[in-house]
């Protein structure tokens, strides 16, 4: 049995920006503080939401470094760490082992897409070679290749594969996924409107964007799963699913940036190729966001 690298909501964290482009960690560490006060089970930095794909290396091991501080031990830093390149990728989990991140967030590799046994291939490499859990990242419409039931039963053989954040949007798929690993294997959520689906099959959690904005709100919906009031898991998934839906109506993490920027917590612009939304689509997720009350 592997256990868990944390149970409940781990946010996606943005990266903040400063007005001239660098990284804000003034801003940095507001955030953090608040999600260690609001009730965040885990942190996830350099990711996707992140905006990983344009950090300098410097600035990659920077923010770990700082994150990794802040949070001094209260709750699991997980480090964005994958790559296209298999030697880059040990290059970023080396990197965020060094600096005391407490697990590795890798993604399948994209562009180049691999076959199922590259993917075997691929990870058994990372695995060997470093010491901290690695959590697979599959989110087919990103990479274009999708991780099948069978090869998570593989990789999951490895004492260092701990689990997935599945983004593949198949909850059939998840459950064979589940029913062939069984507790060799820890499920996380990737699309924050799937969390209660995912948890009902025996999920751990959810790696989300939506915690950006409602911390606590997240953190509450897996915790009254977890303990076994399911109804109010699904009332609370009813109730701001239109704000998980409204947080991705852009390339993420555009429209949560916005949605941060809206509720007085300035983060930034995203940085190029990724631009801000258009005038309409403000003023939809505005609307959205005035539905809760977290705007005026």
């Amino acid at each position: 049995m592997k256990n868990p690298i944390f149970t409940g909501s781990a946010v996606a964290l943005v990266t903040p920006f400063s007005a001239d482009g660098s990284v804000n960690y003034e801003m940095l560490g507001q955030l953090l503080d608040m999600h260690l006060a609001k009730g965040t089970d885990a942190v996830v930095l350099c990711a996707t939401s992140g905006e990983s794909p344009v950090l300098s290396t410097d600035e990659y091991e920077k923010i770990l470094q700082f994150g990794v501080k802040r949070i001094a031990g209260r709750i699991p830093v997980i480090a964005g760490a994958g790559s296209n390149s298999t030697a880059h990728a040990l290059e970023l989990c080396k990197t965020a082992e060094a600096v005391g991140a407490d697990a590795l967030l890798v993604v399948t590799p994209y562009y180049n897409k691999t076959s199922q046994n590259g993917l075997v291939a691929h990870y058994t490499y990372l695995a060997d070679r470093v010491q901290k859990p690695i959590i697979i990242y599959n989110v087919p419409s990103r990479t274009g290749v999708n991780v099948k039931p069978e090869t998570y039963k593989r990789l999951a053989e490895h004492p260092n594969i701990n689990g997935v954040k599945e983004a593949n949007g198949d909850i059939s798929s998840v459950a064979r996924t589940i029913a062939l690993c069984a507790d060799e294997f820890n499920i996380y959520s990737g699309n924050d409107d799937q969390t209660l689906p995912m948890l009902s099959l025996g999920g751990k959690g959810v790696i989300s964007v939506f915690a950006n904005c409602m911390p606590r709100e997240m953190h509450d919906l897996c915790v009254s799963f977890l303990h076994g009031d399911t109804k109010k898991a699904a009332e609370l998934e009813a109730k701001f699913l239109p704000l998980m839906d409204a947080l991705f109506m852009d390339v993420n993490p555009i429209p949560v940036k916005e949605a941060l920027r809206l509720m007085g917590i300035d983060c930034g612009i995203c940085r190029l190729p990724l631009v801000e939304m258009d005038s309409a689509a403000k003023q939809k997720l505005a609307a959205v966001l005035k539905t809760y009350g977290l705007i005026q």
